[in-house]
């Protein structure tokens, strides 16, 4: 699976690439056939709190799936994306399986 990371009007650090490559490419314990993921970050608003905006598709064979988030931190934010794209998976996994 091909991760794309994109960071918008800021430089992610090393350290937050590797955990992104590191929660997405779990998600292929859930279904085999992802061909790729587009993580986006950028930030909302600086002068609020909540202002950490991560965006995560990914594309399975005839699919594409998608969760966007904000939270405190970006590693929260790719964090319970990374989750939402988990149950997407497993219902679309369910969903194939019935046919």
């Amino acid at each position: 699976m091909e991760i794309r990371i994109q960071s918008i009007h800021f430089d992610a650090t090393v350290a937050l690439e590797k955990f992104i490559q590191r929660k997405v490419a779990k998600l292929e314990q859930f279904y085999d056939d992802i061909l790729e993921a587009e993580v986006i970050l950028k930030v909302v608003k600086p002068e609020t709190v909540m202002n950490k905006e991560a965006l995560v598709k990914i594309k399975v064979s005839g699919n594409e799936l998608f969760a966007s988030k904000v939270s405190d931190t970006f590693e929260e934010s790719v964090d319970e994306a990374v989750d939402a794209l988990q149950k997407q998976l497993l219902k679309l996994k369910e969903k194939s399986r019935a046919k």
